[in-house]
């Protein structure tokens, strides 16, 4: 098989990598570069564990081909807190929005780029933007919650 080498930011940092022919971006970011905060869910692009934002737009890195981020920035969830914790990462503690955890990076990931590009969205619109995510563990309250008060400004930075 074929290496292809793909050059792209990784949370704010250069990165250079060879990915196989065909690799997707979940399986490059975990073994290939060893960013393991997307989780591995379904591999079928229907459960938002492998949320990442690709240029600031959402993507399952599952169904992404690793070298199609070649020359692009990669975000993930380990790259929310740097250098300290994000607010959303925050809100989720103090709402308890993370049961399992598994879920939990999608949903930051998706979170962050519904408030990015909407700072003050309606519950409507952060439900929205969570629903390609299943979480088994909280009911989705307690997420829901934890963005809102990012939203409103009730979370702690």
């Amino acid at each position: 098989m074929a290496k292809k080498p793909v050059n792209f930011t990784l949370n704010g940092h250069d990165r250079a990598a060879f990915a196989e022919d065909g690799q997707n971006l979940l399986e490059f970011l975990r073994r290939g570069v060893g960013d393991m905060s997307p989780k591995y869910g379904c591999g079928q692009g229907t459960c938002g564990a492998c949320t990442v934002l690709v240029d600031g737009e959402t993507h399952l890195s599952c169904l992404v081909l690793a070298e199609a981020v070649d020359g692009k920035e990669v975000r993930t969830a380990s790259g929310l807190s740097s250098p300290a914790l994000d607010p959303l990462q925050s809100a989720f503690m103090e709402h308890f929005a993370a049961q399992c955890g598994y879920c939990t990076p999608g949903m930051l990931v998706s979170a962050r780029a519904l408030l990015d590009r909407n700072p003050r969205p309606s519950r409507e619109e952060v439900i929205e933007a969570i629903s390609g995510n299943l979480c088994r563990c909280t009911g989705y309250e307690p997420i829901i919650q934890a963005i809102l008060a990012v939203a409103e400004g009730r979370a702690r930075a």
